[in-house]
């Protein structure tokens, strides 16, 4: 990064207000701005084109990057139920930022043909993305990018409504939209997960696409009865938005999971229904998610990317955060941006609440990812 990051955020009934204060916010622009990050809620997705244009004919900037969520981030804190947008703006060195608009897996060979010079001059490569959670083999086109690139992915799944939903210089739709950032940006990210295992580690020794039947080769419900202790044995509907299904990460060494919802309990057959497909040999544990959870282990990423970031300056930053997480999870909305900035301090700050989060190689629900620029 050169230059410093600058962020606004607005609300209002009409976008060419909400646009025109945010960008009176951010100026005068960082000297030689040409990237920008811009999110809007639902109020504002159907104008989201119009407001593209109109910043790159104000600003100047032709690399916008973003997309429409449930809810925004920014200087303000969150807003969710309110027409509303957050941006920021600032410089990369040049030739840092490789925007791409769409990737599939099926035509890996046409993305390397258009990036490849450009990733061999690179020692690392990350990627700020964004999707389309309506989009067949989502799942597969992030680890697709991942690899394709040998990426370290940061991003989110935008709000689900019909329409184009993503920002990649113009507005569009569908698949994956971003940009390949070079070896010149430093960042530092952190994943919150917002859970906690209970039990063990369990294998699954029988089911069907979603459906676990036997774990350990015991019914699936009596070791979620056993795991999640007798208050959830004896009323199996505390089970609902508490206890979740986490897949733990083959190889990673961080003890890293996907979580996946618990969608039905067949209390007379002992099987459970969860969010992924799932099949014999598979590894699973039972995780609970509650406030106090949440918070906890939100304290303990930011305290490790403070570590991490030493006494480096923080030029900036993205979040995405699940649309699940917000006042449920922290008690109010915006709790979790005011405790990025008691634990990091001061800094631009923008994001959207996402119907999924984008970290490394994986989609992930339930958690909040923050990406800092150094």
């Amino acid at each position: 990064m050169t230059g410093r990051l600058k962020a606004a955020q607005a609300t209002g009934d009409h976008w060419g207000t909400a646009a025109k204060a945010c960008l009176a916010g951010v100026e005068p622009l960082p000297e030689g701005s040409n990237v920008g990050f811009l999110y809007v809620t639902e109020g504002f997705a159907e104008d989201l084109s119009s407001i593209v244009t109109f910043l790159k004919e104000t600003s100047g900037i032709s690399d916008w990057l973003g997309a429409a969520g449930y809810g925004v981030f920014g200087p303000q804190g969150e807003v969710r139920s309110s027409p509303a947008l957050a941006l920021m703006v600032g410089r990369l060195a040049d030739g840092a930022a490789r925007p791409f608009d769409g990737f599939d897996p099926a035509e890996r060979s046409a993305f390397l043909a258009r990036h490849a010079q450009w990733l061999a001059d690179q020692d690392t490569v990350a990627a700020v993305v964004h999707g389309d959670p309506k989009a067949s083999g989502i799942e597969a086109m992030v680890g697709g990018l991942a690899d394709t690139a040998q990426a370290f992915l940061v991003g989110g799944l935008t709000a689900a409504a019909n329409g184009p939903m993503q920002v990649c210089r113009r507005v569009t739709a569908g698949g994956l939209s971003g940009a390949l950032l070079g070896d010149r940006v430093r960042l530092a990210t952190g994943l919150t997960q917002g859970c906690s295992p209970i039990g063990r580690l369990r294998t699954v020794t029988e089911a069907v696409d979603n459906v676990v039947m036997r774990l350990d080769g015991q019914p699936a419900l009596d070791l979620l009865k056993h795991d999640a202790g007798d208050i959830i044995a004896r009323d199996l509907k505390r089970a609902a938005g508490f206890i979740h299904v986490a897949l733990p990460v083959e190889g990673s060494d961080s003890h890293d999971y996907v979580v996946r919802s618990l969608l039905a309990i067949d209390p007379e057959r002992g099987w459970l229904a969860v969010g992924q497909k799932v099949a014999a040999g598979d590894r699973l544990m039972f995780v609970r998610r509650d406030p106090n959870t949440a918070q906890k282990d939100m304290r303990r990423m930011l305290t490790g990317l403070a570590k991490r970031v030493g006494d480096r300056r923080i030029e900036g930053g993205l979040y995405f955060s699940c649309v699940a997480r917000g006042a449920h999870m922290f008690g109010y909305d915006g709790r979790e941006i005011g405790m990025i900035h008691e634990v990091l301090g001061d800094f631009p700050l923008v994001g959207f609440a996402a119907a999924g989060e984008i970290c490394r190689d994986r989609l992930y629900g339930f958690t909040g990812v923050l990406t800092l620029f150094l």
